[in-house]
């Protein structure tokens, strides 16, 4: 892990090149805000009174726009996760100044140096939050989960719950969590193991604020308690998606699988990599177990992600059934309402039918819309992220040209040989010159810019 040190500005400067390269608001125009504040004065009414629930948050432990709390309970032999989601609806009206900028951006995009929201901080920090400060209205799922893993929806509704604890990834403890969580957790991935399904997770490069005051470059593996808690939403997302698109309605996640093509391709890598993979093993099968901390095997992650094509947005559409791939199942966003447009109107066609209601018109009018709005931003984000990472990259090579570094090939295209190099934390690419992938190999640096974002690498 390599710290970045802001000397001259350069990561400041070039981040704030990034914001207006990419049209990033620098603020919400004063009508958003003015409506936030009044927003956040509203009394909800009409909820359940659930705030005797041990309802708890698990997020990084800087987050402070929770969506989700949660608590667990025993039913015989099931496992009811009661999953609380903010209600970002009971301080946004359709078609108010709060609903129209957040059209316009789609989703929170998040950089090193800060955060550009959905929504102002007063509803997306405050109100709406899931923080233990307070009473706050949610959305409530009732999800059991069976022995086998599988997640039904049991009920939804509108609800005050109280967060017992704001939790954070790296601090903490198994006493700290609700009775169940692990056991709810093994669940779900059995679940998964047996749709032949498998959540790749390859260790994330990041850019992270140091406490020194630096910044730092890193490859980043989830940990086991961020997998844990990350099969909770899982469930949740499943469930709802499971009752929408029997009541034909919905606005699902899918991604289409690797093709035959790309499999043949994935099988060269695993053996360049020396990762084994038997003939008459599937490539969900394979999936299963790979370890993201071991370098070969997070390398054949990586080139599993990239793979497939793109996952994306999709509406309900008769005689479709959406599918997400890595899934292996049919699957909505629902769960991160203050982070993602899309989340609100999926958590309230849950609630409409969960009750016997008809899905609300303008509900299923966005449904139509979201796709385009949702599919611009995520690729937003994914072109935001890569100038991050390119920029930090620069800066951390910057003083470093003519150096000779270490590197293993993890992909080869149309662009050249992919180079993971694993200290620093850099992604490069060179020409491909006769290599394959898993080929270890030495690279000289031979230009560092951060003003460009550029680096350049020969090999030796």
């Amino acid at each position: 892990m390599k710290a970045l040190y802001d000397r001259p500005r350069a990561l400041a400067d070039g981040l704030a090149a990034i914001r207006v390269q990419f049209q990033l608001p620098a603020a919400f125009p004063p009508l958003v805000l003015d409506a936030a504040a009044t927003a956040a004065r509203r009394q909800p009414t009409g909820y359940v009174d659930r705030t005797a629930l041990p309802f708890v948050t698990l997020d990084p432990t800087s987050s402070t726009d929770l969506d989700q709390a949660f608590a667990i309970e025993a039913a015989g032999g099931d496992l009811i996760l009661r999953y609380a989601i903010a209600d970002v609806g009971a301080f946004v009206d359709d078609g108010d100044a709060l609903d129209t900028e957040a059209w316009t951006r789609g989703e929170t995009i998040y950089l090193p140096d800060g955060k550009v929201s959905l929504y102002p901080p007063v509803i997306g920090e405050g109100v709406a939050s899931l923080l233990p400060d307070g009473d706050r209205p949610a959305i409530l799922f009732s999800v059991r989960v069976q022995p086998d893993g599988t997640a039904l929806l049991d009920g939804v509704e509108r609800a005050l719950i109280r967060s017992r604890a704001k939790l954070g990834y790296a601090t903490v403890r198994p006493e700290d969590l609700p009775a169940g969580f692990d056991e709810l957790a093994r669940r779900i991935a059995d679940a998964e193991a047996a749709r032949g399904a498998a959540r790749v997770d390859p260790p994330q490069q990041e850019v992270v604020e140091s406490a020194d005051g630096g910044f730092e470059l890193a490859f980043r593996p989830m940990n086991a308690m961020e997998q844990a808690n990350a099969a909770l939403s899982l469930a949740a997302n499943l469930a709802v998606a499971s009752a929408l698109y029997e009541h034909a309605t919905g606005l699902f996640r899918v991604m289409p699988g690797p093709d035959e093509r790309a499999i043949r391709r994935l099988r060269q890598s695993a053996r360049a990599l020396g990762v084994e993979w038997p003939k008459d093993v599937s490539l969900e099968q394979r999936e299963i177990g790979l370890d993201p901390n071991d370098p070969k095997q997070a390398a054949f992650m990586l080139a599993i992600r990239r793979a497939g094509q793109r996952a994306s947005y999709a509406p309900f559409h008769v005689g479709e059934r959406p599918w997400h791939s890595a899934m292996q199942a049919t699957y909505v966003h629902a769960t991160a309402p203050l982070r993602r447009l899309a989340d609100r109107y999926v958590t309230q066609a849950a609630l409409a039918i969960a009750n016997g209601k008809p899905v609300p018109e303008a509900v299923g009018a966005a449904f139509e819309r979201l796709p385009d709005i949702m599919n611009r931003a995520d690729a937003k984000t994914a072109q935001v992220d890569s100038a991050a990472l390119e920029l930090a990259e620069a800066i951390v090579l910057a003083d470093q040209v003519g150096k000779i570094f270490d590197g293993r090939v993890t992909d080869l295209d149309q662009r050249g040989a992919r180079i993971q190099i694993a200290d620093p934390a850099v992604i490069t690419r060179v020409p491909e010159n006769g290599r394959h992938i898993g080929d270890a190999v030495r690279l000289r640096l031979g230009e560092a810019d951060p003003a460009r974002r550029l680096t350049r690498f020969t090999l030796v």
